[in-house]
């Protein structure tokens, strides 16, 4: 029987976001041939651009240029399509006009699952509103009363990825995703984000320490990288599995 294809939605505060922490999730999804969209929110290009503003002579515009280059990239390589909000990072603002294109996005794209970030991250809040952002959107495009050209979305499981410091974010892993056969694409395309180069050794190493707890639970032993991800909203089945 032909494989369903699903649409699923990353929902990035800043460029790098989606590569580090669901770059696995997001090539797993393409290889299956569902339809991958990362919405960026930010270039990440005043609090996440270390790299680049080391360099003599940094402008705003050109962090902007290269963060975007970056991501664009980074998101070929995985095989998403990307959305570039550009709505400035730390602090990062969405107002009206934003949400609404958010909301517009979600109705276009009809996303079976979200993956964002988790609701309380002390060291960056930028997360926490992207967050929120993400969650009021989705109450608001499956609203019948909120017409629009693209028709409400149905009820779409979201799923946090790994922040930096989970001990600190209350993040509690209950999807530890094989990403082995997909690995060498997350690598590449962690290569692109020259800006923060330091992160790559990092969500490498930490893939492999995933890949490692999926094997003692219960995963095959072929696992050799893994990502981590917690869902918001229950599993529903018929039996206990």
């Amino acid at each position: 029987m032909a494989q369903e294809k699903n649409s699923v939605v990353v929902f990035s505060a800043h460029s790098g976001d989606f590569v580090w922490r669901a770059g696995g999730a997001i090539a797993k999804s393409a290889a299956r041939g569902d339809d991958v969209h990362v919405i960026c929110l930010s270039f990440g290009e005043r609090g996440e651009s270390q790299g680049l503003w080391r360099q003599e002579g940094m402008t705003m515009d050109t962090v902007r240029r290269v963060r975007r280059e970056e991501a664009s990239s980074a998101a070929e390589i995985l095989g998403a399509s990307t959305d570039f909000l550009d709505l400035g990072d730390y602090p990062l603002s969405v107002d009206e006009s934003a949400f609404d294109t958010v909301v517009d996005l979600l109705r276009q794209y009809q996303p079976n699952t979200i993956l964002t970030h988790v609701a309380q991250d002390p060291y960056n809040r930028d997360h926490n509103m992207a967050h929120e952002v993400l969650l009021r959107a989705r109450m608001v495009a499956q609203a019948m009363g909120h017409q629009t050209e693209n028709p409400p979305i149905g009820a779409p499981q979201v799923l946090m990825f790994e922040p930096h410091q989970p001990e600190m974010c209350g993040f509690s892993v209950d999807l530890l995703l094989d990403i082995t056969d997909v690995f060498d694409l997350k690598r590449r395309a962690m290569e692109c984000m020259g800006a923060q180069s330091h992160l790559i050794e990092y969500y490498t190493d930490l893939a492999v320490r995933r890949g490692v707890q999926a094997v003692r639970n219960g995963g095959s032993k072929s696992i050799t990288h893994a990502e981590a991800h917690a869902r918001l909203f229950p599993v529903v089945g018929g039996e206990l599995v």
